[in-house]
């Protein structure tokens, strides 16, 4: 059997809906299809506004534009993380100032952020790993107190809930991923969710290319042109056809995932008690959005071999995260190794196993069954 980490599957309507998109004579951005899926994300997320982006990565920068960093001014962002997390805020001005995370859910270590606070501070961002929530309710106490812009970058998150609330609608701006790893994808693909209405019309302008081109095309002015900075990060509409067809089937997709990484825990409780292997952890006050499974071994030697193991029997399981202090640019800023210890021991423990939307029971079975004969 050959199991790979991840498989993208058609859900619905998405071929349908990309062929509607092409009658419909409009396959650039904005077109009818856009328009869905940014009413479908506000309404579901009970966020102020939504807007398709070319990739997550495009829908950071935005954040980084739209927070406007100026000499020098900081932001906070968690080393462990995908590198766009920070670069994106690099490119727009800001210095980095990486945070070390917590060993229990791997988000951001909240009481590690005043220590990292300045008087150039204007931002924190924060990731909600693996789709299960940060500790939202100090961090808004700590924004609010040093009066910081809170950035959710939920490319995990996309449907998990704190305390009830939908992730992605809780800081000033959220970033989605629709990219072929994520829960619900259309190749490449992102969104800028805004919680907060100061930064409604100018993300907008930055959107389209520094134009007001929004505004010409819903008849509130004349003709657009060129006001402020901004790049070319409207999605296509062809994009967001297909990626309407799977968010249109949130709840199947959502259900064959918990299934899975519930069928995961059960299964694997008493082998990874008895091996000294973590699996993962969700707050009372969490609710998963079922976008990973990971195994944290006792020693990065374990995390080789294991890896090596299901790989001979046709399992693709990974590592995760190079720590983004520990990495080249990382030093170039001045950090050691030893400056963030956990995200550093994290790196070296952790096992993705495959998770899909299409994931079949029988594939699932026989995961467990070949981790159950790992011996180390």
């Amino acid at each position: 059997m050959n199991i790979p980490l991840n498989k993208v599957s058609i859900a619905g309507n998405e071929i349908k809906n990309i062929s509607n998109a092409i009658s419909n004579g409009w396959i650039g951005g904005d077109g009818e299809f856009t328009k869905k899926v940014q009413n479908l994300l506000v309404h579901s997320l009970d966020c102020k506004k939504a807007l398709l982006t070319t990739s997550c990565t495009h829908a950071l920068e935005m954040a980084a534009i739209l927070i406007d960093f100026k000499d020098d001014d900081e932001v906070i962002v968690p080393s462990y993380t995908f590198v766009t997390s920070a670069l994106a805020f690099m490119m727009h001005g800001a210095k980095i100032r990486f945070s070390d995370i917590r060993r229990d859910t791997l988000n951001i270590d909240e009481s590690k952020l005043e220590s990292l606070i300045n008087k150039k501070t204007k931002a924190i961002v924060v990731v909600h790993y693996a789709g299960i929530a940060c500790n939202m309710d100090e961090i808004i106490r700590i924004a609010k107190k040093y009066s910081l812009v809170i950035v959710e970058d939920n490319a995990h998150g996309l449907f998990g809930k704190y305390k009830g609330k939908l992730l992605g609608s809780i800081g000033d701006l959220a970033t989605q991923s629709f990219h072929e790893t994520k829960n619900f994808t259309c190749g490449e693909g992102g969104a800028l969710l805004i919680n907060n209405n100061k930064f409604n019309e100018r993300a907008e302008i930055i959107r389209e290319k520094g134009t007001n081109r929004s505004k010409f095309f819903r008849g509130e002015v004349d003709k657009y042109s060129w006001i402020d900075k901004g790049s070319s990060y409207v999605m296509s509409d062809m994009l967001a056809a297909f990626l309407y067809g799977q968010l249109e089937l949130s709840s199947s997709i959502q259900s064959s995932r918990k299934k899975t990484i519930n069928r995961y825990f059960e299964e694997l409780k008493d082998w990874a008690d008895i091996n000294e292997i973590s699996l993962p952890y969700i707050p009372e006050e969490c609710e998963s959005a079922f976008h990973m499974f990971y195994l944290l071994m006792p020693s990065h030697d374990q995390q080789v071999k294991i890896i090596s193991y299901l790989k001979s029997h046709g399992i693709g399981a990974t590592f995760h995260y190079v720590p983004l202090h520990a990495s080249k640019v990382g030093k170039e800023l001045g950090y050691l190794d030893s400056d963030l210890p956990v995200s550093l021991d994290i790196s070296r423990k952790i096992v993705r196993l495959p998770l899909f939307n299409t994931i079949s029971s029988e594939e699932v079975v026989f995961i467990i069954d070949i981790l159950k004969k790992y011996n180390g």
